[in-house]
């Protein structure tokens, strides 16, 4: 049974930027918080997901940026050794004492260790010395442990250990040959920093029929145009059929579907997440461990009297962003500390609104995609009145001042019946500074009629909101 130094109003098991955020917010509330790691404090994202792959994808986009400015020139190809180095120092080589150091400064007790749910309120944490540390919750119980990649079942794939998101994002030596399997952000975005990188024979299996499917078609297609000029090679339509791969670290080879034959240095498989429940103890309060944790608008765990487990980011399968993880942290760590007060909990501001109109996100390629909302497809489906409009973001002077022969384009979904944004989309090169703008405009849903009159500086690419609404018909 735990001691009285083991009691706590709120456990977090995860220590990633979700776990940290939600021990945060009930801390900020006057509550006890402890977070339970076995692994890196800081998480996937940290260390091997969104900050060390932006560290390798921002040099890829300023050397393009530079390439189509006339007058300038890059003096050489990119030094790969000094951008891997800087990706090092970006996840701290691999440290987490300055994580672990901001927790216990919340203040909030961090227990190292596998954190596994051992009954109401209670987790159990797996000691690196072997043993076991019990602690028990007041009010409330966090999981937040996050999603792992998954393998497809290809024979040979897992034999051949292939690279998955961590293995690519911690690269110490660029392959000269690489096979990516997938076409989504993940697949993409690795696929063009490791070619600019270094990575000179890149093919790309994609089992679809176009790059990024749950964008708009219009952003797979510039993106696979863009690979194509590069030297990226993308086949569509197909898929691995047998993997093989010797001796191991050797060359590897893949066989498709088609009866071709590639032979790589590495291979790397981006087929989706899925969320890490394997083993945390989801049996001793009820629940069935084989997928995401379903959870109510605070996040709450359905199924569980009381209401005292919440699964905050990956874990739920709402929306496998980190932004998004961490708003629904601050959405559960706020109604932890409400209902441990006595307060309401069923205010708006307690409830994800957000998720449900639509996440941000970046595709951090060149050309960039920024997406926010539903997609046409996915609005109609929905039963939404739709009407979508376009615009080439080319024919925006703004546009045209950045780059020599700027290649875009942009497209808002709009709702015919309440005449406000359900999603909007932005694809060229330095879009992301337009994507907050249109996630302001969607999720507070701003009638078109108001956005007519926030007026954009000339001479900048966000005039193409303007020439959007125009196209509208304001």
């Amino acid at each position: 049974m735990a001691n009285e130094n083991d009691v706590f109003d709120v456990i977090a098991i995860g220590a990633g930027p979700v776990g940290e955020t939600a021990a945060a917010r009930a801390v900020r509330g006057g509550l006890t918080a402890a977070v339970v790691e076995e692994r890196l404090v800081g998480g996937e994202c940290n260390y091997y997901g969104c900050i060390p792959s932006k560290a390798l994808l921002w040099p890829m986009e300023l050397a393009a940026e530079v390439g189509r400015m006339p007058g300038l020139e890059l003096r050489g190809p990119i030094d790969a050794a000094a951008v891997l180095a800087r990706r090092d120092d970006f996840v701290s080589h691999f440290n987490d004492s300055g994580y672990v150091t901001w927790l216990r400064d919340l203040p909030a007790t961090f227990a190292r260790g596998r954190g596994r749910l051992a009954g109401p309120l209670r987790v159990d944490v797996s000691m690196p010395d072997g043993g076991t540390r019990p602690l028990r919750a007041r009010h409330a119980v966090v999981v937040a442990t996050g999603s792992t990649p998954g393998i497809p079942d290809v024979p040979g794939l897992r034999e051949a250990r292939p690279w998955t998101n961590q293995e690519a994002t911690s690269v110490q030596q660029v392959p000269k040959r690489l096979v990516v399997i997938g076409g989504g952000p993940v697949a993409c975005e690795m696929a063009q920093a490791l070619h600019a990188l270094g990575a000179q024979e890149t093919t790309m299996l994609v089992r679809g029929d176009r790059l990024l499917p749950r964008t708009e078609p219009i952003a797979g297609e510039l993106v696979a145009k863009s690979f194509a000029e590069s030297g990226i090679e993308v086949r569509f339509g197909r898929s691995a059929g047998r993997v093989e791969r010797p001796i191991p670290g050797g060359p590897v080879t893949v066989h498709t579907d088609d009866g071709s034959r590639i032979d790589a240095d590495e291979i790397l498989v981006a087929t989706g997440r899925r969320p890490a429940v394997h083993d945390i103890g989801l049996e001793t309060v009820g629940l069935e461990a084989g997928g995401p944790i379903t959870v109510d608008a605070s996040m709450r765990a359905t199924g569980i009297p009381d209401g005292w487990l919440y699964a905050a980011g990956d874990v739920n399968g709402r929306n496998l962003l980190t932004h998004m993880g961490k708003y629904q942290a601050r959405i559960c760590g706020d109604v932890i500390v409400a209902r441990a007060k006595g307060l309401p909990d069923d205010t708006p501001a307690l409830r994800d609104t957000a998720g449900d109109r639509g996440a941000p996100q970046v595709i951090f390629t060149d050309p960039q995609v920024c997406a926010v909302g539903r997609t046409e497809a996915r609005a109609r489906t929905d039963g939404f009145p739709v009407r979508a409009v376009e615009y080439d973001m080319g024919a925006v002077i703004g546009a045209m001042l950045q780059a020599e022969g700027y290649t875009g384009r942009a497209k808002l979904v709009v709702d015919e019946d309440r005449h406000v944004l359900l999603g909007a989309t932005f694809i060229g090169p330095d879009v992301v500074h337009l994507l907050h703008s249109a996630t302001v405009a969607v999720t507070s849903e701003v009638p078109l009629d108001r956005l007519w009159h926030a007026v954009p500086v000339f001479p900048t690419a966000s005039e193409v909101w303007l020439n959007l609404l125009v196209e509208y018909g304001l």
